[in-house]
């Protein structure tokens, strides 16, 4: 099975998503990536700097934040709470241990101001379900 290569930010991303996205073809792919992960909690996720999986399969049509200075900013501001570099492989378990340790859902707000999606509440939501010791839950029924 290969490794998913995610970015710092996109660790906490991957908790709050409920199948919105920018295209059908981006949330499509975060879909696969987020299920994948969500039943196959052992697979290896390789921390990469700069796009990763899920920019991948960013529209074309919008314009491309993935390399942009901020967003560098936000994933390490990611990676060094949660004491991880770029280059290293941890399980998904082990990445959500690590959330449970030492995210806490207030921080999601601050991390995630610019962020589009954060008044949806997902994100911090996703925070709360791993503090809480419970599993992502599959798309179709997030809300339970």
């Amino acid at each position: 099975m290969s490794v998913v290569r995610l970015r710092g930010h996109h660790l906490i991303c991957m908790l709050g998503f409920r199948g919105m996205g920018y295209s059908e073809r981006f949330t499509q792919n975060m879909n696969e990536v987020y299920e994948r992960l969500r039943r196959s909690p052992g697979t290896s996720v390789e921390i990469v700097e700069g796009a990763d999986d899920l920019c991948a399969k960013f529209p074309c049509n919008q314009e491309y934040h993935c390399d942009k200075r901020s967003v560098h900013e936000h994933d390490e501001r990611i990676t060094q709470h949660l004491g991880i570099q770029t280059g290293e492989r941890l399980t998904w378990s082990e990445l959500l241990q690590l959330v449970r340790d030492r995210v806490q859902p207030e921080h999601i707000p601050v991390w995630c101001a610019s962020c589009r999606w954060v008044s949806y509440g997902v994100c911090k939501a996703g925070v709360e379900r791993v503090q809480n010791g419970m599993p992502l839950p599959p798309i179709t029924d997030w809300h339970s």
